[in-house]
C-alpha cells in the first residue's frame, strides 16, 4: 500500500524540485558499524550472519519514513512497507538479484528469506520474479573492507530506491567491524535521515 504526497504542501517540495533535476541526484556515505555483538548473536541463533544484519537494516529502514518515499512518473509516494532486493551469490560466480519480503516476525523473515536464496542460486536469471518500486537495493561485498563505493547506474531510467552495501568483516582485539554504505535520493532524504538510519540500525545490531 501507498499514499501520494500532495508536493505542494510538503515541506520537502523545495529540495525535491532541486535534487530532481540533477543527472546525479543521490548522496552516499560510507561508514563503520559495531557488530561484534551482531555477528555473536547470529552463531548463537544458528542464522546466517547476512541474513542476521540484513534484517536489522531492512527493519530500521522501516522505522523511518524518508527511507520509505518513492517517485514514481514524478509524483511521490509513501510505502507502508519496503522489502528488500539483495544481491546472492551463485557457485558458479555470478549473482543474481533476490527479492525478500520484510515481516516484523523475525522468524518469518528468515523462513522466506532462506528459501529465495536457494531459489536464486538454484536459477541462471538475473532479475527476481517479483520486484517494484518499493525495496532497497542490497548488496554485500564480503571479500572488501572497502572505504568507498559507486554503483552502476542507468541515468536515463528513474530511480528512487536507497542502496545499501556492505562489506567485509574485520575484527581487531575481540571487536568486529563492518563497513556500511548507503545512498539515497536527495531530493528524498538528507544526511539527518541516513544518520538516523545509522543509529537505530547500531541499536539493533547491539541488541542481545
Amino acid at each position: 500500500m501507498k499514499k501520494q504526497i500532495d508536493i505542494n504542501t510538503w515541506n520537502r517540495k523545495e529540495h525535491f524540485l532541486f535534487f530532481s533535476q540533477f543527472d546525479e541526484p543521490f548522496l552516499g556515505v560510507t561508514l563503520k558499524v559495531d557488530c561484534t555483538t551482531a555477528y555473536l548473536k547470529a552463531k548463537e541463533k544458528g542464522i546466517s550472519f547476512f541474513l542476521y544484519y540484513l534484517y536489522s537494516a531492512l527493519k530500521a529502514s522501516n522505522q523511518i519514513e524518508n527511507f520509505r518515499y518513492r517517485i514514481i512518473e514524478n509524483q511521490v509516494f509513501e510505502f507502508d512497507k519496503v522489502n528488500a532486493s539483495p544481491t546472492i551469490d551463485r557457485a558458479n560466480g555470478t549473482f543474481g538479484f533476490a527479492y525478500m519480503d520484510y515481516f516484523e516476525d523475525e522468524d518469518k523473515f528468515y523462513e522466506n528469506a532462506l528459501q529465495e536464496i536457494k531459489n536464486v542460486r538454484n536459477s541462471t536469471g538475473l532479475l527476481p520474479a517479483i520486484s517494484g518500486e518499493n525495496v532497497i537495493h542490497f548488496s554485500a561485498i564480503p571479500w572488501l573492507d572497502f572505504t568507498s563505493i559507486s554503483h552502476a547506474r542507468n541515468f536515463s531510467r528513474p530511480d528512487s530506491c536507497p542502496k545499501i552495501s556492505f562489506g567485509k568483516m574485520t575484527e581487531n582485539s575481540g571487536k568486529r567491524e563492518m563497513a556500511i554504505s548507503i545512498h539515497g535520493h536527495h531530493g528524498l532524504m538528507d544526511g539527518v535521515h541516513v544518520g538516523e538510519f545509522v543509529e537505530r540500525f547500531q541499536n539493533l545490531l547491539n541488541a542481545k
